[in-house]
């Protein structure tokens, strides 16, 4: 099969935060898996495990989503200020019932931020909180001058202002984060927004809270009422193996669900498609941003776990779903402004995952580490009909070009040619594959599923061969 790639030809940015993260108060996501506080014997920075930051800096986290998901309409802000011994405990009714003691909150969250050098992405309560509420929040994170909320948040230790980019006005306001319709929702978001001031030099970028899915009328009703007042719209789709309520299993599972899973996952372009039809018709300019705030594989959690933890292990079938949605974003850069995979570290599709002092990177962390020179480079077309099974996208930086490559099959090497426009100077390229569908890393074997050097390409003057493997994940870079 031959693939043209059109890398003379200039196109859409693909925005950084396309490979951003999301960590909710949810199971061990937060607590345990980022956060220790400063007297574990778990290294760590004022609280925060010195591994996790690490390893989320290596695959360059350009953006962090907090405090949630459902989680941020039950969050009230103030409960997480203070003297860690003052601060109120909370229930945490979504998410296994579990008591917290409310250590991690707005000056932690900025903390971690620090520590990681990425922009911060504040999801505000809409559900079970007031405008005053809100208002406040954002006055005591942004506000440089005297004010009630900016002395307050001096006297609890930050004399500086912090830089937040992103903000989101309600979360799943169709479901968890009130059951509302979306008329209702986009006269709310309008009052809500309208406190969320700009205290400091650089504008705040709003979020709306969008569709779940293929809920287009969503979309339009939002676009309709409200798109004047809003920078981007979120859109959420997990991949599932089967039904909601029937979830399969993260190991051992049958063939069935190794392809209804990719099914799932592929999805997610005809959703950016149709929901892009409807934000160009009110929206020709794309000043406004689809923000895919929360995806990924959502399967069973493992046996012997908190159900409520939503605690999965994470295989090569992971990185096949985190590759060819990466993909799906990087080829609708004009829209996709930003995505935050679900979630960070021990929920869902996690990138790591900890126990106790140990960490473990995931496979879907080699993906993003594979992917990662595709943050702000120009997205770069192509023309040709793709094999079957295969994934691809390609970008470039002034001389290099960065190409992706998923091959999901389950059997058969494929081979692939690419034609560029110009001569192919140097090459590299790195492969992530195994032979069983659902090789994972332990805390026993952590490196059982890792990236190596990838050496089986053929290059001359303009054309480059390649074989791919069944179920790998291939990334080249390439000077042209």
């Amino acid at each position: 099969m031959t693939i043209n790639v059109l890398n003379i030809k200039n196109g859409p940015t693909i925005s950084k935060y396309i490979y951003g993260h999301f960590s909710e108060h949810l199971g061990r996501c937060i607590y345990e898996g980022i956060y220790v506080g400063e007297d574990s014997e778990i290294p760590n920075v004022n609280g925060i495990r010195t591994d996790v930051v690490e390893a989320l800096k290596e695959i360059q986290i350009p953006v962090l989503r907090w405090p949630g998901g459902c989680f941020a309409d039950e969050y009230h802000w103030k409960d997480g200020i203070g003297p860690k011994e003052n601060r109120k405990k909370i229930v945490n009714t979504h998410w296994g019932g579990v008591t917290e003691n409310n250590h991690f909150g707005t000056h932690e969250f900025f903390e971690l931020v620090r520590q990681l050098d990425c922009e911060a992405y504040v999801n505000g309560n809409v559900g079970s909180g007031t405008v005053q509420e809100m208002q406040e929040w954002v006055e005591y994170i942004t506000m440089a001058g005297e004010s009630p909320m900016a002395n307050l948040r001096r006297e609890n230790g930050q004399e500086e202002p912090w830089k937040m980019k992103f903000f989101g006005v309600g979360n799943e306001s169709w479901g968890c984060g009130g059951n509302m319709r979306p008329e209702y929702y986009a006269d709310l978001y309008r009052q809500y927004q309208t406190y969320v001031r700009q205290y400091g030099t650089e504008k705040i970028y709003k979020i709306a809270c969008g569709p779940n899915i293929d809920d287009y009328y969503w979309m339009d009703t939002l676009m309709k009422q409200a798109g004047p007042w809003f920078d981007g719209i979120s859109l959420h789709h997990y991949a599932l193996t089967g039904e909601w309520l029937d979830k399969g299993p993260a190991t051992g599972f049958p063939e069935s669900q190794w392809w209804s899973l990719m099914k799932s996952a592929k999805k997610m372009d005809e959703l950016i498609q149709k929901h892009s039809i409807i934000m160009d018709k009110y929206d020709p300019e794309q000043r406004i941003g689809l923000i895919v705030d929360e995806w990924g594989s959502w399967l069973a959690v493992e046996p012997g776990t908190n159900p409520g933890f939503l605690y999965q292990q994470n295989t090569i079938r992971d990185a096949m779903v985190a590759a060819i949605t990466l993909n799906i974003f990087n080829n609708h850069a004009n829209r996709v402004y930003m995505a935050n995979l679900a979630q960070t570290v021990n929920v869902l599709q996690s990138v790591i995952l900890t126990e106790g002092k140990a960490m473990v990177k995931t496979p879907t962390y080699h993906v993003f580490n594979m992917y990662k020179n595709h943050q702000d480079a120009e997205l770069v077309d192509y023309y040709g009909e793709l094999p079957e099974n295969i994934s691809l996208s390609v970008s470039k930086k002034e001389h290099k070009l960065t190409v992706t490559i998923c091959h999901y099959g389950l059997e058969n090497e494929q081979e692939l040619q690419l034609n560029f426009e110009t001569e192919i100077h140097k090459y590299a390229g790195k492969i992530l594959t195994t032979k069983v569908m659902d090789a994972h890393n332990t805390f026993g074997n952590p490196n059982n599923v890792k990236i190596e050097d990838y050496e089986n390409i053929r290059t001359e003057g303009r054309k480059l061969n390649i074989k791919l493997p069944a179920m790998s994940v291939v990334s080249l870079e390439l000077e042209v």
